[in-house]
């Protein structure tokens, strides 16, 4: 998929599938009939390896079914959409093992959809090698009708043929038996990864005084029996604490905790999957994994990757020191010691100025976002734009209590549907991520509506508070579900070109863009509503809100710039036989790019899950985020809650999948060719 995010990942997004209509009587949710209701709360562990055991059965036929039409009889219809139906098939029930695998609270269940799931994985590197498939692809490509294909039919029997060979079928047939040992071992390598990073657990136990500073609702959240605090790693329990904590010593042992999560045995598979990366693009002839990874992106080449972070890093780097240096001088204004601002205690010190030269307390802001009204709100906002309704189903069967399901619904019509999963429970996928679980096709039985689940990690509610959005988790959630509606308003014939499905390095756009209703005083003031007062959040608050964003724009940026260059480097520039371990490239990246310090005895790497999913595309973060903040000057230039700018988004880029050229449909929608003016406007930087 190219998400999800594959998953993260988004997921790693995969094209979505129509299901077996005999299954449905055997009441296994992952074999239902198309566009029925998935039963969540039937699964089990043996329902899972059926769906996998089901799959690899019909697998031969659905192949046999591609590959026995005569060479002359050969057309789209027989090879290419039965192509589509069949990758379509496997990964709904691909998809929806995978999300369980990352949320399901049953351990049987979610260990077992961990295993199937790379089961799943062999399977699929087993159909990119299948010889007669790609030679009966290959045929049809040659024909007539072929060669006159035009728009999408072309696109997608192009793109087949290039991701076929890119696959190893320009190699010899012993050499591809090689390369399918390595894909394979790829397979079970990436999945331990992830598992490793999900299944992590470590704490602090902390006394009253190294609570000092943190807000009641937290210290009364976090307090036990014997008067003790235990704090973890999750999101909500690190960003918190290291912005409030007043002892230096304990935020440092947090972070040296957060930044080994996974280290005791993620160092190793690390080291495993860059190995295997490299031997696999040895075997294809490409110089590095990211030659190979790069070449069917927008950037197409890591030469392109490597000029834009450079050229972004000269020019934020200027905006970067006086952030430091105002830091640094912030620091000594609060009478901590030393000369320098070390990593720990960068949220501590931005929280701090924010407060007393910005007048911006985050504790204070909090109140104005329960969660149900940023969701009230991002409704709201999303529903006015693109002309739809969301209404959620009632008694709705899924995997745990806090879980709902909506339908989107389009002149009367359910067009899609939507999970929400948006607190954070033991063994739950600890970010925030949109998982797709069915996108849009047309199959012979009707049209495949899309699904998804946005899975989140935010605070939860307390005996007497409703869940208290900080301004950056609003920032997320309405990030993420720039992911949903690109789901949720796929119309694509095509599974493969549906939705997420973009190219890797473009499929942020779509979310980033959605960022910017959340820093908009009229869109915020539709939901950013004081939780017991009810008052709208104040202007003069959003304001200085305002004013402050940009306080540590580029360091942050540079942060930014540090993941990708790390994941670039990696996978361009770094021997994995080599002498030099991940941490010592870690350490050099740091020294150079960004402005703090390594902390010795940190291993960052082996939590950075996009290393997986996101491999040598890691860059993308910042290369589609140019093109968000530019599609977005368009609202800005015409009314950011305009339905008809929403519909025309939504008809020109939300609609249209991969469809088309990502440029293409860029200039479509811009009426121009795009530019960066409004991303360097974004950071502060004019």
């Amino acid at each position: 998929m190219k998400q999800f995010l594959a998953i993260l990942t988004i997921l790693a997004c995969l094209p979505g599938c129509e299901q077996n209509n005999t299954a449905t009587s055997v009441g296994n949710p992952l074999l239902v009939a198309l566009n029925d209701p998935i039963i969540c709360d039937s699964l089990t562990a043996e329902y899972i390896q059926e769906a996998f055991d089901t799959s690899r059965t019909q697998l031969s036929g659905l192949i046999d079914e591609i590959v026995s039409v005569p060479d002359a009889e050969k057309s789209f219809e027989n090879t290419m959409v039965k192509l589509d139906d069949l990758y379509n098939d496997l990964s709904n029930r691909y998809a929806l093992v995978y999300l369980m695998g990352s949320t399901h609270p049953d351990s049987t269940i979610r260990e077992t959809a961990v295993k199937v799931r790379n089961d799943f994985s062999i399977m699929f590197n087993e159909l990119q090698l299948n010889e007669d498939l790609y030679a009966a692809i290959k045929t049809y490509s040659q024909s007539a009708e072929a060669r006159a294909l035009t728009g999408p039919k072309a696109k997608f029997l192009e793109e087949t043929i290039i991701e076929f060979e890119r696959n190893g079928f320009a190699l010899g047939v012993e050499e591809r038996g090689e390369l399918k040992k390595i894909l394979n071992d790829l397979s079970t390598i990436t999945n331990e990864f992830a598992s490793n990073i999900a299944r992590y657990q470590d704490h602090l136990i902390l006394s009253e005084d190294e609570m000092e500073g943190l807000p009641e609702d937290y210290k009364k959240s976090h307090r036990q029996e014997d008067g003790t605090y235990k704090v973890g790693l999750s999101y909500p329990d690190y960003r918190p604490f290291m912005q409030y904590a007043r002892s230096d010593e304990a935020r440092k042992k947090l972070y040296i905790k957060y930044n080994n999560r996974a280290a005791d045995s993620n160092l190793e598979v690390l080291d495993k999957m860059l190995a295997k990366r490299k031997e696999m693009a040895d075997l294809l002839g490409y110089g590095t994994f990211a030659q190979y990874q790069t070449e069917t992106r927008m950037a197409k080449a890591p030469a392109t990757v490597w000029e834009f972070e450079t050229k972004l890093t000269n020019s934020v780097k200027p905006k970067g020191q006086l952030d430091y240096d105002q830091m640094l001088n912030h620091k000594n204004d609060l009478g901590l010691a030393g000369d320098k601002v070390n990593h720990w205690e960068f949220s501590y010190i931005e929280n701090l100025l924010k407060t007393t030269e910005y007048g911006v307390d985050e504790e204070v802001v909090r109140q104005y976002f329960p969660i149900e009204n940023v969701k009230d709100g991002l409704f709201q906002i999303t529903q006015k734009l693109f002309g739809v309704s969301y209404k959620k189903i009632e008694d709705a069967s899924v995997w745990h209590p806090d879980v709902e399901l909506y339908h989107v619904i389009d002149n009367g019509e359910v067009i899609g549907r939507f999970y929400l999963d948006l607190h954070p429970r033991a063994n739950k996928y600890n970010h925030a991520a949109c998982f797709p679980m069915r996108l849009s096709k047309e199959t012979d039985k009707g049209f495949q509506i899309p699904t998804a689940s946005l899975v989140c990690n935010f605070t939860e509610p307390t005996a007497d508070k409703p869940a208290l959005m900080t301004h950056g988790e609003v920032n997320t959630f309405f990030h993420e579900f720039g992911h949903v509606l690109h789901n949720m308003f796929s119309i694509t014939t095509l599974s493969a070109q549906a939705g997420t499905s973009v190219s890797r390095d473009f499929v942020e756009a779509p979310s980033q863009i959605f960022e910017n209703w959340a820093w908009n005083y009229e869109s915020l003031s539709l939901f950013a509503k004081h939780y017991k007062t009810g008052e709208v959040l104040p202007k003069d608050l959003f304001d200085k809100m305002l004013a402050a964003k940009n306080l540590n724009s580029g360091i942050n940026t540079l942060q930014q710039i540090f993941y990708g260059s790390y994941d670039m480097t990696l996978h361009d520039k770094f021997d994995p036989h080599g002498d030099k371990t991940t941490t010592e490239v870690l350490k050099e990246l740091i020294d150079n790019i960004v402005l703090y310090d390594y902390v010795p005895g940190t291993h960052f790497q082996a939590a950075f899950g996009h290393l997986n999913g996101y491999a040598a595309s890691y860059y993308g973060y910042l290369w589609s985020d140019v093109y968000a903040q530019d599609m977005f000057s368009v609202f800005e230039e015409k009314g950011i809650l305009n339905p008809e700018v929403g519909m025309e988004y939504r008809n020109k880029i939300l609609s249209r999948g991969s469809e088309e050229d990502e440029m293409t449909m860029l200039i479509d929608f811009l009426g121009r060719e795009p530019n960066d003016k409004a991303f360097v406007k974004s950071l502060g930087l004019e």
